[in-house]
């Protein structure tokens, strides 16, 4: 008896012992260069959840882009350290990994809705359902366990809105702002994307560093658009994509660069460095803001080529699955205002770039040609 009880025990020390090298704790990962820290905008898998390896369990926003993070190996997340809504420095920790639970172990997460909630809280935190709970005198005891892991979602979600005091009565807290106005008399606090404040805070710099001039010129765009119609229907056929204006402008624009290399250079301290490639950077709306993602090397691009990259990258910024990489780097910018119908317009250089094109809204207008009114 006592030799199989020692047995026994030995055993269950195993166990454990085995058990817990399988805890496994990740950190934020490095995010692109210079970048230190992110907000966590969402969790796609919650506390319990069994994930596999290389599957996305959090998206993190950055000051650039937004980053998925996503399971080194397969196993059950047990907790994550920080909640929705709060910074992370590249290399804390992250989450804990059990990779020793396997694919059993997506059952009890999903067979088990009453306990879910609790551990889901720090996730996805919810100020109505905490403040019922808290009314209710029995869960008064259980709220004391989970205190360690909701304790970092309620810290954050408070102080992490722009609210330094409790908001009047007429006003509200969200996460997206208004898309009607119905004359409530309510307003709507929203804090603005770590993405869009950098945005901001660049295009700021740019107008108190640099001594920008803005020249308007019209162009008669009457021959382009004939033979947009012309050949809109084989071009579309031979290369997948339509022909629009961003291909004859960005190879407008080589040719100009070409010919006027010092638009295409950059200043340095002291010292003006000229580059002998094109790098276009278009500026495209993306749901969290303006991303400006760079078209390499466009001296040797052909019309087709530029529209095929467009819409790659449109799409991309669409999704969110812009990459840090695709835009660093850049030395010419163009803008496009004429899709909101803007007839003119003072763009801001991107820095360190020289200069950027604006390009407005096309109108048909009578103008003298020759002179004759046509």
């Amino acid at each position: 008896a006592f030799k199989s009880q020692t047995f026994k025990s030995a055993n269950f020390l195993l166990k454990n012992n085995l058990r817990l090298f399988s805890i496994r704790v990740v950190q934020c990962p490095t995010m692109g260069d210079s970048i230190t820290e992110g907000t966590i905008q969402s969790f796609s898998a919650k506390e319990g959840d069994f994930v596999n390896r290389d599957e996305v369990v959090a998206v993190i926003e950055t000051d650039k882009v937004m980053v998925d993070i996503r399971a080194p190996e397969t196993g059950v997340i047990k907790k994550y350290f920080a909640a929705e809504g709060e910074t992370i420095l590249v290399g804390a920790n992250f989450f804990e990994l059990d990779t020793s639970a396997k694919g059993e172990a997506k059952q009890p997460a999903a067979s088990a809705p009453p306990s879910s909630p609790k551990s889901a809280e720090p996730v996805q935190p919810k100020a109505a359902p905490k403040s019922e709970e808290k009314a209710a005198p029995p869960p008064s005891k259980q709220e004391t366990k989970p205190a360690a892991a909701s304790s970092p979602a309620q810290p954050e979600k408070r102080p992490a809105a722009p609210k330094g005091v409790p908001p009047p009565p007429g006003m509200q807290v969200g996460k997206d702002g208004l898309s009607t106005i119905t004359g409530t008399r309510t307003e709507t606090r929203v804090k603005m994307s770590r993405m869009r404040q950098t945005i901001s805070k660049r295009l700021k710099d740019a107008q108190n560093t640099n001594a920008m001039l803005t020249t308007f010129n019209e162009i008669d765009m009457s021959a382009f658009m004939d033979i947009r119609k012309q050949f809109q229907e084989p071009f579309q056929k031979k290369h997948g994509v339509k022909l629009g204006f961003m291909g004859g402008f960005v190879r407008g624009v080589v040719q100009a660069v070409k010919e006027q290399p010092v638009v295409n250079a950059v200043i340095e301290g002291d010292e003006i460095i000229y580059r002998d490639y094109i790098d276009v950077s278009i500026a495209v709306a993306s749901p969290t803001g303006l991303v400006v993602p760079v078209l390499r090397n466009c001296e040797r691009m052909t019309i087709a080529n530029v529209e095929q990259t467009i819409v790659e990258l449109s799409i991309k910024a669409r999704e969110g699955k812009i990459g840090l990489e695709e835009m660093k780097g850049g030395t010419f910018t163009i803008t496009n205002g004429g899709v909101f119908g803007s007839m003119m317009g003072t763009p801001i250089i991107n820095p360190p770039q020289s200069a950027i094109l604006g390009m407005h809204a096309i109108k048909n207008r009578a103008v003298v040609v020759g002179n004759q009114i046509v």
